[in-house]
């Protein structure tokens, strides 16, 4: 006879006490090389033999030269991640498509206001076709008008649908609101922008920009790590450029103020983005705060989601985060809730803020976020995916394998004081600033409160 889920977890005493949490294995030692070839451009390998693939991601420094030319860059650069694969001098995009997926592979690639990134994975035994894919991409990309044209009309349909959205809505007004006219502002393209590329901007644009030196390559799989650096060298040694790839100018430093509320008549629904200045991942103080924001909103028995989601039933959705940048990090509280609960939603959130930088985290509490940290890392890097992507976002700020396999010890060495002034000095309430996009009509209670501006 079959018994419940419910009748398993329990005794005629109670509940079934769950077993404590087994030990956690920190990551083996990886052989890996980390060097920089002759064109510039920087190659971390790691052999991962999980599987028998390579996984592959490289990051170009692709930003905008200046606030004045931030927001047609935006808009070429869109199409330039759109149609690179779409055919070289050699290839077609059929042809691209199908060598890939003869050897189990596959070849994307995206761009935002920091970087152009492509990202592909193929069977060990098709590493070299898979880079000389990637080769033929970065040196012959032909941006045919056809596929241009194309592109360019779905991508403004997109464009058009996304921006209607009130996530995006609510982002691109955080983002003015912070940053004013700086080129992180341009994340999404103005459809009317794209609808006026050229294949020749496109065509220019990879020209002066889709370069080498600075750049980075992370690749991991089942493949030795001295093999794989001279295969991308191989490959690779026909994409050169003289200058380097341009970074994104540094962020302002992002003060504490009042919330701005951006209109959208008729919504049933309010999105609440608030932000504060942080610190990068290089900072002493950085896996304090890592734990310290997973104790505030960062996991789902965290206080905030307790709070406005699971007691008082104000959101679906609600979360705390980093943002990193190529220069530094903002943290980030978001939630949605429904409009007529906006105003007591904000103030469980203000409440929320100023409890944990007054009563922060408890001993119980940091060892509960601790082992959340430390297993989730592990599982994330225990694949070939995940630790070429972790390594990915950490190599544009010249750390490397070792950084990454230490972080484990550095979250199990912070202390009980140390996140309490992690919680301290980071969650005052004073210190964010932020969106609230609503109906202004039913929003009224947001005056009584104070600190939102229309």
């Amino acid at each position: 006879m079959s018994r419940t889920a419910e009748e398993i977890g329990r005794t005629e005493r109670g509940p079934r006490p769950l077993p404590p949490l087994g030990e956690q294995r920190a990551t083996g030692d990886l052989s890996s090389v980390d060097t920089v070839l002759a064109n510039g451009l920087r190659v971390l390998a790691v052999h991962k033999p999980t599987v028998p693939m390579v996984e592959l991601r490289l990051r170009i420094p692709f930003a905008a030269a200046d606030a004045a030319t931030a927001a047609k860059h935006a808009a070429v650069g869109e199409l330039l991640a759109e149609t690179v694969l779409t055919g070289t001098a050699r290839r077609d995009r059929v042809a691209i498509d199908t060598e890939l997926a003869l050897v189990g592979g596959e070849l994307g690639a995206s761009v935002d206001p920091m970087r152009l990134s492509m990202a592909g994975s193929a069977l060990a035994t098709g590493f070299d076709t898979l880079l000389d894919v990637l080769a033929d991409a970065l040196t012959g990309a032909t941006y045919a008008d056809g596929e241009v044209a194309r592109e360019r009309d779905r991508l403004v349909e997109r464009i058009a649908l996304a921006g209607s959205q009130p996530r995006t809505i609510a982002r691109k007004a955080l983002q003015r609101h912070r940053y004013g006219n700086h080129p992180y502002v341009y994340e999404m393209p103005e459809a009317d922008d794209v609808a006026e590329v050229t294949a020749d901007e496109v065509r220019a644009m990879h020209a002066a920009g889709v370069l080498p030196r600075g750049a980075v390559l992370v690749v991991v799989g089942d493949v030795e790590p001295q093999q794989a650096v001279a295969a991308v060298d191989k490959a690779l040694s026909g994409w050169t450029g003289d200058a380097t790839a341009r970074k994104l100018a540094p962020l302002p430093d992002l003060p504490g103020g009042d919330l701005l509320l951006v209109p959208r008549a008729g919504a049933v629904q309010s999105q609440f983005r608030l932000s504060a200045q942080s610190i990068g991942r290089t900072d002493e103080r950085y896996p304090a705060l890592q734990l310290a924001n997973l104790a505030f909103g960062g996991f789902f028995s965290s206080r905030l989601v307790e709070n406005i989601r699971e007691d008082k039933g104000y959101t679906y959705h609600a979360r705390s985060g980093p943002e990193f940048t190529s220069s530094g990090a903002t943290l980030q509280v978001d939630a949605d809730t429904a409009s007529e609960v906006t105003a007591p939603a904000l103030l469980e959130i203000r409440y929320e803020l100023g409890k944990f930088a007054v009563l922060p985290p408890t001993e119980e509490e940091l060892e509960t976020v601790r082992q959340y940290a430390v297993g989730s890392l592990l599982i994330s890097t225990s694949s070939q995916p995940g630790m070429a992507s972790q390594l990915a976002s950490i190599a544009e700020l010249g750390l490397g394998i070792d950084w990454l396999t230490a972080h484990p010890a550095r979250l199990q060495a912070v202390t009980h004081e140390q996140i309490a002034d992690a919680a301290r000095e980071f969650f005052a309430p004073g210190r964010f600033t932020g969106v609230i996009v609503g109906d202004p009509d039913t929003l009224a209670g947001l005056d009584v409160l104070g600190g939102v501006r229309r």
